[in-house]
């Protein structure tokens, strides 16, 4: 599965300069990650957002869909289709709720 890079440019001006950061190619498409834990990822058609267990229902509310990118429902983690995707609010509150929740986990070596 080929990822959009223009998503993908999105989500890193999203994101920002974060110590911590890194990209990391995973399933097809690429994974941001915060010192070992995933934030969020670029998908075919649009963006994924691990926002945690804890923000979920408040992130589907928000207008994410929820993960479902096995056939089953993913918990914790939300996507944004192209069309959602164009909601810089909407992306820039998944970004903030995915940043922290994978700064309140413990780091990966």
């Amino acid at each position: 599965m080929a990822y959009s890079e223009v998503i993908a440019e999105t989500m890193r001006a999203d994101i920002g300069i974060e110590p911590g950061i890194a990209e990391k190619k995973m399933f097809g498409g690429l994974a941001f990650m915060l010192h070992g834990n995933m934030v969020c990822g670029v998908t075919k058609d649009g963006g994924m957002y691990r926002v945690g267990k804890a923000s979920e229902e408040e992130a589907l509310n928000l207008g994410a869909g929820p993960m479902t990118f096995t056939g089953r429902k993913m918990g914790g983690m939300v996507e944004l289709d192209a069309d959602g995707f164009e909601d810089d609010a909407l992306r820039a509150k998944l970004t903030q709720m995915s940043l922290a929740n994978a700064a309140s986990l413990p780091p990966k070596g």
